[in-house]
């Protein structure tokens, strides 16, 4: 007889905030946390994920689009959220009219007849704020092949050199960005995380309230944490096919 199975694969769907903090601290040893402990809670789970961002890459966070470009223009701006500005057109991708929340840009191409199957994708160098403040004249119009990336509190902007001509106008410029993990919001909602790294999430929480309200455990949850941590990552890419090339030996013989 088979066994008995939820058919169920949505438990991180379900594994909402104020779960996330009943684990975390029940592992430091603190039962039926309440009022303050779960504001505090919540605020060393949003710093968790700020920390995440400082690690690197988080492969779920990494989308794609294309940036319409504008003649003449040569900086184009992607806000934290609408509410600090609006974010430059781009169509097409994973984010409709346009993208907010970007923590940086990983690469670009110039991008002739986006819906076309004609289309050419052209690379574009990123280059250091050195090498653009360089550039004698920032305003020449041409064909876009490098870009420059600048990082504010609330937004990320995009310089690209030349800027575009009459015929780069009616192009695009396609990027790949990486995304800020969204904030813990309400405590009944679920996390920006998928599940391989609800694990290293619970983990790395109970070492940050470990140090507010169980400092004798704290090295040891840090241990936990980071070992968990290892995992998640290791995990969180996109494996490419590996191949073994056999190599014939042949002895010298004298």
């Amino acid at each position: 007889m088979a066994n008995t199975t939820s058919s169920s694969y949505t438990f991180e769907k379900n594994f909402a905030i104020d779960d996330i903090i009943a684990e975390a601290y029940e592992r430091i040893g603190l039962v039926g946390s309440a009022g303050h402990q779960l504001h505090s809670a919540r605020r060393s789970l949003n710093i968790l994920f700020q920390e995440w961002g400082n690690r690197g890459i988080h492969f779920w966070e990494v989308g794609d689009t294309n940036i319409d470009l504008i003649e003449g223009q040569a900086e184009y701006t992607f806000y934290r959220s609408s509410g600090d500005g609006t974010s430059s057109v781009t169509v097409g991708g994973t984010s409709g009219a346009s993208t907010y929340g970007l923590s940086d840009i990983l690469s670009a191409q110039y991008r002739t007849d986006r819906t076309s199957t004609s289309q050419t994708d052209l690379p574009m160098t990123k280059v250091a704020r050195s090498t653009y403040a360089a550039l004698s004249n920032k305003l020449t119009k041409g064909t876009p092949s490098q870009f420059w990336v600048q990082r504010f509190v609330d937004k990320v902007t995009v310089t690209i050199y030349p800027t575009p001509d009459s015929t780069a106008a009616s192009k695009d410029m396609h990027i790949y960005f990486v995304k800020r993990i969204q904030d813990a919001g309400a405590y009944t909602n679920a996390t920006d995380a998928p599940y391989r790294f609800v694990p290293c999430m619970v983990a790395g929480l109970a070492f940050y309230l470990s140090q507010k309200f169980a400092p004798q455990r704290t090295q040891e949850l840090k241990l936990y944490y980071e070992d968990e941590l290892a995992r998640a990552l290791a995990e969180d890419g996109s494996a490419a096919s590996a191949f073994v090339t056999p190599q014939t030996y042949y002895p010298s013989v004298s």
